[in-house]
């Protein structure tokens, strides 16, 4: 069985709850990620901040960047765990609409699976179809 810890990216670095989102933003561009998982000071994960949502949610909106912080961006969080196969990891990114899925493994941040991940790397998944793969990608775009 072919479980999200198989094909995560680890080492996820988590921007803290109490950093600005100019801070937040400065990590994506030195990462080179369109999104960051936030974390609290016990290194639990909160919440995911993308770009899209500095954007809208913050400077659309005429707020300050550099005084919002990261756990105001903060909302229902939807990951898997470590252990979920692959189907399970699919079926939820494809029910909620998520390209960039959180990975934890007794609530701790452990990685992230996005959709280029399934897109570029399922080969490496031994396990993951093409199939599920083309699934997966029609659900991304017919409904996004």
């Amino acid at each position: 069985m072919i479980t999200a810890r198989d094909i995560m990216h680890s080492g996820a670095q988590c921007v803290n709850a109490d950093q600005s989102l100019m801070d937040a933003a400065m990590m994506m561009r030195d990462k080179g990620v369109g999104a960051l998982p936030i974390c609290g000071p016990d290194k639990r994960l909160m919440g995911i901040i993308t770009e899209r949502d500095i954007v809208t949610r913050c400077i659309a909106e005429g707020k300050d960047p550099s005084t919002m912080k990261a756990r105001d961006m903060g909302g229902h969080l939807h990951c898997v765990r470590a252990d979920d196969d692959m189907d399970t990891v699919l079926k939820k990114m494809e029910q909620h609409q998520i390209r960039r899925m959180p990975v934890i493994d007794n609530d701790m941040l452990v990685g992230m699976i996005t959709e280029k991940d399934l897109a570029m790397g399922h080969k490496m998944a031994k396990g993951v179809t093409d199939q599920q793969i083309i699934d997966f990608m029609d659900s991304m775009f017919v409904k996004g």
